[in-house]
């Protein structure tokens, strides 16, 4: 199997560091870019298996959104990459308007994608999919702390109508064996074997999107290059040193 590139892009910082670790998790190299870098700073991304962009797109007006997702996109391009990602929070953090569905709609529209799958479960975190609805730690969406959210609060756990009101594209559920031409689908997922299964029926998609969870097993299934640890630097201190570590969310 030919070994490929992925290229993801996140919609806010802290989701893109979680799709970082997830890739490390799964024996990838990996670098995040704040930020859409310039052609100069190509050859410093040239031994990454995967590279990730962030952006702080979710909540700004869904026509920047777009520009600076489908930006993105041809900066990965520019870097080889041939399998892309577009991560969103496991909680589909959205308005009526977007921007999940309007990024969605112009990455698929850029790479030429019929159907398209959204897979946001993250059943390690508690976020799982049935039916289409989408629960946290086992309660429906609306009825999580999601529903006072200052920002993108989440009023409806139904992910097909919630992603129908944002995109031109016809939205269903996901059911093994269907395929629907320009479209959106949303994959139940419960568990890891889910998730596992999702990435298998996707693992020749050139395009995913979901929470960060799906991305560890669509890279093995996808063919991801495997690079693995980063090597030990040869000027590392050898000596124990003190850290400090500034988190900006939990």
């Amino acid at each position: 199997m030919t070994d490929h590139r992925m290229g993801c892009i996140a919609d806010d910082y802290t989701g893109a560091t979680d799709l970082c670790s997830m890739l490390v998790r799964a024996g990838r190299r990996v670098i995040q870019c704040f930020g859409i870098p310039d052609a100069s700073e190509l050859e410093d991304l040239r031994d990454a298996d995967a590279i990730v962009v962030a952006l702080k797109s979710r909540s700004i007006a869904a026509v920047d959104a777009m520009h600076q997702s489908v930006e993105a996109l041809r900066f990965l391009l520019s870097c080889h990459a041939d399998r892309f990602f577009f991560k969103y929070c496991s909680t589909f953090d959205s308005t009526p308007t977007g921007n999940i569905g309007p990024v969605a709609d112009a990455l698929a529209e850029a790479l030429d994608v019929d159907e398209l799958l959204f897979c946001p479960a993250f059943p390690e975190n508690g976020r799982t999919v049935h039916c289409g609805h989408l629960f946290v730690d086992g309660v429906p969406l609306h009825e999580s702390g999601m529903r006072n959210h200052p920002l993108n609060p989440m009023t409806d756990s139904n992910l097909v109508r919630v992603l129908q009101a944002q995109s031109s594209r016809r939205v269903t559920r996901w059911m093994p064996g269907t395929k629907s031409v320009l479209s959106h689908r949303i994959a139940d997922a419960v568990n890891d074997d889910d998730l596992r299964s999702i990435a298998e029926i996707a693992k020749d998609h050139i395009l995913l999107s979901g929470g960060s969870a799906i991305a560890r097993f669509w890279a093995d299934t996808a063919g991801i290059a495997k690079s693995g640890e980063w090597p030990e630097s040869t000027d590392n201190k050898t000596h124990a040193m003190p850290i400090v570590i500034l988190a900006g969310s939990c």
